[in-house]
């Protein structure tokens, strides 16, 4: 068994999906593996990984929206806001979703479905610098 590990680092212009299909796929290919698994976890704790439709940028949006509703910012409950109205309600929305992935490699090429891609989830309205730990096990 091989491991291959990088870390890629996604610059985000502030809170959206931010698609990262490609980067992870020239990734996965310098490792050279071709059959296998590739996880992909996010080290933070205000944003998450999440696979999404790739084709009509509305069901991103639609979703996004939707979490929104979900966790609005400025309530009057949270008490973790140093880092201003959406520091807690990015923390929230990371516990909702995912901080990592898991997709299957065949023949050197990621295995996602036909309308799949997959996309860094930055929660914070601010843009930041995040790491993306890639392994490749084949």
């Amino acid at each position: 068994m091989a491991v291959f590990h990088t870390t890629i680092t996604v610059r985000t212009r502030g809170q959206g999906l931010h698609d990262i299909t490609e980067t992870v796929a020239r990734e996965v290919q310098r490792s050279k593996a071709q059959q296998g698994l590739v996880n992909i976890f996010c080290q933070h704790t205000s944003c998450s990984l999440v696979i999404m439709e790739n084709a009509d940028p509305s069901a991103r949006t639609d979703l996004e929206a939707w979490l929104n509703r979900l966790v609005p910012e400025n309530d009057r409950h949270f008490e973790h806001t140093m880092e201003g109205p959406d520091d807690m309600p990015s923390h929230i929305k990371m516990a909702l979703t995912r901080t990592s992935e898991s997709i299957p490699l065949i023949d050197g090429q990621l295995r996602l479905g036909t309308w799949q891609g997959l996309y860094l989830w930055e929660h914070r309205r601010a843009p930041h610098s995040r790491n993306v730990i890639l392994t490749v096990v084949s």
